[in-house]
Parts: structure tokens; sequence; C-alpha cells
């Protein structure tokens, strides 16, 4: 099935591979404006710290592109694993004391990737595949509740959340808003970005590269497809915890709101606005609506109507251009991706 399922994605002819050069440039353009943030943003700390969240929330949004644009799982919780993981981090450094990011950090991924695989063997692993609706609200229904139960729960704070949590750390030195703390979420950005590209296109790539042209067709030929939808979901719980750790550190605070519905759908525009099934689709995403959302909130004009001219944007953008603003440069054959060994062009 490999050979069969890589040799149609992949049988474009030689002419076809080398116009495939978009989401490349795309790639190579965004890491040098995320390196080059620090040196020219230096003197604006405010942009600073906007950009370390954007940083951040890419994480949380590429989380979700891992489960709707290559795997199919319509996910409305991945706000769960981001919160959870928060208030792990934060409840670790309040009550032992302990905020090096050497083991607060891999904490958080495995809280989140734990959590996630649970979640995946009830909503996928049963005796029928589940339907999209099913894993939507079932992970929507995991997220409300979660946010419900600890607004009520006074040992994390109940619905004013937990604040004054302890400066992320490595040996004696402490992290605060600013260029260091920059540079760590954009290192963690760049690993789990190389992680999850290498992973959508190695050979679990391909399955679900097929998964996404015929979900049927591939279980037809005895591909267990929801167990690779579940490896899926767990490692982006992961990605997702690991943002939640980093978002906490860096505002200081968590509170229900980070792991509800309301996170979970922004999420999901952020995914879609920059395009989904792409990896970079989810970070440009993030970058757009959170600069936006900067200046219309900064605009003394219209300081009062910004959120509703935001969503008109963002309906326009899903409306006329479902692909996501990668859509206007990328086409459908390299969003899928070409797999299996190139033969040189004769």
């Amino acid at each position: 099935m490999g050979a069969t399922v890589g040799s149609a994605l992949g049988r474009a002819g030689p002419r076809a591979r080398r116009s495939l050069r978009v989401l490349p440039a795309v790639e190579l353009a965004t890491l040098a404006v995320l390196v080059a943030v620090p040196f020219i943003l230096s003197e604006r700390a405010e942009l600073i710290t906007l950009m370390t969240n954007v940083v951040i929330l890419s994480l949380l949004a590429i989380s979700f592109d891992l489960c709707w644009g290559f795997s199919g799982i319509m996910s409305f919780g991945q706000a769960l694993f981001f919160g959870v993981a928060g208030y792990l981090v934060a409840l670790v450094g309040r009550d032992l004391g302990f905020s090096q990011l050497w083991g607060t950090l891999p904490l958080a991924m495995l809280a989140g990737g734990v959590l996630a695989a649970a979640l995946a063997v009830f909503l996928l692993l049963g005796r029928r595949a589940p339907t999209s609706i099913f894993v939507a609200f079932g992970t929507l229904t995991g997220a409300y509740a979660a946010e419900r139960l600890v607004a009520g729960w006074q040992y994390v704070g109940a619905g004013n959340g937990l604040s004054a949590i302890k400066l992320m750390a490595f040996g004696s030195y402490e992290f605060v808003e600013g260029v260091e703390f920059y540079s760590v979420a954009l290192t963690a950005l760049l690993l789990v970005y190389a992680a999850s590209r290498w992973l959508v296109r190695s050979q679990l790539g391909l399955v679900l590269a097929g998964m996404r042209q015929n979900e049927e067709r591939l279980a037809f030929f005895g591909y267990r497809v929801q167990v690779f939808k579940a490896l899926v979901f767990s490692f982006a719980g992961m990605i997702a915890g690991l943002s939640g750790a980093l978002y906490s550190y860096h505002q200081g605070f968590t509170g229900p709101s980070n792991l509800g519905p309301g996170l979970s759908t922004t999420a999901v525009i952020y995914c879609l606005f920059g395009g989904s099934g792409t990896l970079i689709g989810p970070v440009l995403g993030t970058a757009a609506i959170e600069l936006l959302s900067y200046v219309l909130a900064d605009t003394d004009a219209i300081r009062q109507f910004w959120p509703v001219i935001l969503g008109i944007v963002l309906l326009v953008v899903v409306m006329f251009q479902p692909t996501g603003l990668l859509g206007l440069v990328v086409s459908a054959r390299e969003r899928i991706g070409s797999f299996g060994v190139r033969r040189r062009a004769r």
C-alpha cells in the first residue's frame, strides 16, 4: 500500500516537482523574519512581548493543524492540554519551588501527551470508527468540563486562577519578558516545527496523506486508521502542553479560560486563517490575527469596535478563501506533498 500511495502522490513529472517551491520559500522567509525580530524590535519591549505570544500560540495552532489538517480530527479541545500543562508548571513552581525549564517543559509535554492519549482511547479507539462530529463534541466537552472544574476548585485558585507564577529558570538564571524568553520560545517552535515536518514527510506522513485522500480505502487495505489518528493526536497534545507551559511562564498567570472552548476555537481560527495542512500556515495565521488585533485595538477611532472588524475580516477569509492565506500562493498539489524516491530526470 505504501508504494501504491507513494506512487500516486509522487507521480508528477520533473517539471511539476521543480514548480513546488512556494512552501519552502514561505518557510524560509518566515524563519528569517522570526530570527530578525529581536534585532529589529530591540527598542520596543511591548512588541517583543507581543511576538513572544505569537510564537507560543503558534505552537498551539500547529498542534491543531496536525489534528485537522493532516489527520482529519476536528479537535475543539487543544486548549485542554494547553491549560492543564500551564496549571501543572504553575503548581510545581508554587508547591515544590521547581521551575527549571529542562524539567518542567518536558513534564508539561508528557502531561499533554498522556492526557491526549487517554482522550484518544475514549474518542478514537472504540469498536466503530467515530464520526467527525462525535470527536468534535467529545473534545469540546472535555475542554468545557475542565474549565468548569478548575473554576470551582480552590486549590488551583478557582475562578481567579494562579498568578505570580515562579519564573522559568535555567540554573540560577531566570527568564523574564524580553529577548531571552523570546529566544527560548522561538527555539521550541523551531524544534517542534522540524519534528512535525519530518513526521508528515515520513512513512507515517504517507499514511496520513492517504487518509486525507480516501480514509475508507486505506482502512480497506488493512491500515488501522484510528490508531494512526490516536498517535498523531497524542503528539499534538504534547505540543499543546509545551505551548501551555511557556504561555503560563510568560504571562505569569494561568486561569480557567486557558483550557476552555474559547481558546480551543481560537486555535482553530489561527489554523484556518493561515491555511491548514501546511504547518507554516498556522504560524502565519497566528501572527496575522495577533498583529491585526494589536493594531486595531491600538487605533483610537475604532478601539471600541475592533473585535467586530476583526471578526468580519476572519469571516470574509473563511468564506472566500477556505484554504486560508497560503491558499493564495500554494497549490493543492503542494499542500499534499510528494513521497517516495525521486527519479532523476533524463
